[in-house]
């Protein structure tokens, strides 16, 4: 029960930051995607039975926080999530190094998915001269934040198994 607060806590913290706090100081290509930095670490440290329905949900409440098409970051983080947890198998998770690389191509990926299913679903010519305008900042912005969760005691802790 604890550990489900302290879940609870970490997740409703890192959700109040990333969508009431830092659109106020940060310029909009500069904000860091939290919840795609969550999702990330619990792919590579959690068991599925706790990462799947933890992606598709953090994909949810993005959709949720930032009133754009609903489901359309769900499906994105579930995306990845998927790739990431069939190549995480051969991955040494314990490297920090090696889950800053994992988030910046989980931000690259997720934002492709996004940009593929908004050509295909709706009508924005403008729309991939702003991806290329905000993959860079974005990129290293949640490349930075995945570096400072490995100053994160628990960050060289073992993976967790389901008996």
């Amino acid at each position: 029960m604890r550990a489900l607060l302290k879940a609870v806590l970490v997740l409703v913290s890192l959700a109040l930051v990333q969508s009431a706090i830092l659109p106020h100081y940060l310029e909009p290509a500069f904000n860091p995607d939290l919840l795609l930095v969550l999702m990330v670490f619990l792919t590579l440290r959690a068991d599925t039975s706790v990462s799947l329905p933890a992606a598709y949900g953090l994909g949810l409440l993005k959709d949720c926080l930032s009133g754009i098409y609903f489901g359309l970051n769900a499906f994105s983080f579930l995306v990845v999530y998927l790739v990431l947890k069939s190549v995480s198998e051969r991955l040494y998770v314990q490297s920090c190094l090696l889950f800053v690389l994992t988030v910046s191509v989980a931000t690259a990926a997720s934002l492709v998915i996004n940009v593929l299913l908004l050509l295909v679903f709706s009508q924005a010519p403008t729309l991939l001269a702003s991806l290329f305008n905000l993959l860079l900042p974005h990129l290293l912005v949640n490349a930075f934040v995945a570096s400072l969760v490995s100053v994160v005691p628990d960050c060289g802790s073992p993976r967790t198994t389901s008996p």
